[in-house]
């Protein structure tokens, strides 16, 4: 069995708390008989006991002899130079005493006559060699104080101690000794039951791998505390499952995109270059083998937050490098580039490089789809950014498609690979930040809220 192993942990912890008891006990035993604790203590519940024995008779005169009082008067007859009684009045006068008689007590316990509070006292004194331990009980009947007084000499109760205490010791010891077991195998069996379903999930999870990513672990035999982490594991497979499925599929469409340009390549390399539209064909079937390849990269880099270097950005600056960038582009197009930003904008937490690279997609997009003549708006607020051209946009069950890899809407002019718009939802999600694509009638809005501005695990922990 490992030390770890949470069955052992419980019964050694129970085993701990059992033994941890008895020495406490022992351990209070052991100093109520090295001390007068317990004899004051046992005197104490006597005076109180034999109090609530005392009655009156027709005349006022107080009596002990009922039948509770009759299973102990052996002891203080018999017992005359061990253990006493005696009740006074509120004047001093003793009215009632056991067998031992007057001379059995000392004139200094008397209770103080002008003591009228009704409070336990206890008291000592010593008679012949012997140390005697006493008890006063207050009384109040007919609106007069009484005192019950009882003693008990030291060596009477320690006596008793020592015949009772290893009794109880005994007792203790055999209630213990069934506790620890009977507790200890009910402990054992109740978690060896308890914990043979987590058995079965590790072994479950155990056999979960490339092949098998469809399998999740029980929780239905799981105990109540284990099964919200066995739902966030099964949770976590589902989503691994699914970015395993997406990414099969990336590297299936990414092999598909690369292999049409590629044939072509070989084919005009296997018949030769002859002239310069063969030539300019080569170069633009490179062209745009490249741009797949260097999209691929960047989508790669997008989706890893660790890529990125988080600081305080203006992006108005971003919005007009990109502007100046794509310039040449919107030209050739006929289409204008325009701004439209207050003067005090605040700066913006984010990686410079994947901002850029976020704007320069949306507005080469853009570009690709404006009619020509028209105008592509790039509208910046203090937590939002919005990219909007006037070309044909999409249709509203379209709109989903948008950020899926290699998706090609039915109006694009270009030949691209369609990873643009897929890489800018790597940057926004790694940013913290929500991009969505709105009909705006006409035309088509690309939308990027920056309100939280907090990156994912990877980046800054600001």
């Amino acid at each position: 069995m490992r030390l770890n192993s949470i069955r052992l942990k419980v019964v050694m912890a129970f085993i701990a708390g059992a033994l941890l008891s008895i020495m406490l006990v022992v351990l209070v035993a052991f100093l109520a008989l090295r001390t007068s604790v317990l004899a004051r203590v046992d005197l104490s519940d006597m005076a109180g006991d034999l109090a609530t024995k005392v009655h009156f008779d027709r005349d006022g005169r107080p009596q002990l002899g009922d039948e509770d009082h009759h299973a102990l008067r052996w002891a203080f007859d018999s017992l005359g130079r061990e253990v006493a009684y005696r009740l006074v009045d509120d004047a001093g006068r003793v009215v009632l005493w056991s067998e031992a008689g007057h001379g059995f007590w000392p004139d200094d316990v008397l209770p103080r006559t002008t003591d009228r509070k009704s409070v336990r006292e206890r008291f000592e004194f010593e008679r012949g060699g012997v140390q005697f331990f006493g008890a006063s009980e207050p009384l109040v009947r007919g609106g007069r104080d009484w005192r019950l007084q009882v003693a008990v000499s030291q060596r009477m109760m320690h006596l008793l101690h020592r015949v009772a205490m290893p009794l109880v010791g005994a007792g203790i010891a055999l209630f213990t000794l069934v506790l620890l077991v009977a507790f200890g195998l009910t402990t054992w069996i109740t978690l060896r039951y308890t914990l043979r379903p987590l058995q079965d999930v590790s072994a479950s999870a155990a056999g979960i791998s490339l092949h098998a990513m469809h399998a999740r672990l029980r929780t239905d035999a799981v105990p109540a505390e284990i099964a919200p982490l066995v739902d966030s594991f099964n949770r976590a497979l589902e989503r691994l499952e699914q970015a395993f499925r997406a990414q099969q599929e990336f590297l299936g469409n990414a092999a598909h995109e690369l292999k049409t340009p590629l044939a072509m390549i070989r084919a005009q390399v296997e018949l030769g270059v002859e002239g310069e539209d063969d030539r300019a064909a080569l170069l633009k079937d490179v062209a745009y083998m490249t741009r797949q390849v260097q999209q691929l990269l960047l989508l790669a880099e997008a989706s890893e937050a660790a890529n990125y270097d988080f600081g305080m950005v203006e992006v108005r600056e971003v919005v007009d490098e990109a502007i100046g960038y794509l310039q040449r582009m919107a030209d050739a197009a006929n289409v204008t580039l325009a701004v439209s930003a207050p003067d005090d904008l605040p700066a913006w937490r984010a990686d410079r490089g994947a901002l850029f690279t976020l704007l320069k997609n949306l507005l080469e997009n853009a570009i690709e789809h404006a009619p020509a003549g028209s105008t592509v708006t790039v509208e910046i607020t203090a937590d939002s950014l919005s990219v909007r051209d006037l070309g044909p946009g999409v249709a509203a069950a379209q709109l989903p498609l948008l950020f899926e890899r290699f998706w090609r809407g039915p109006h694009r002019r270009d030949h691209g690979a369609g990873l643009g718009l897929s890489i800018c939802h790597e940057v926004a999600r790694a940013h913290g930040w929500r991009l969505v694509a709105q009909q705006a009638n006409p035309g088509l809005r690309f939308a990027l809220s920056a309100q939280e501005r907090r990156p994912r695990a990877g980046g800054d922990p600001s």
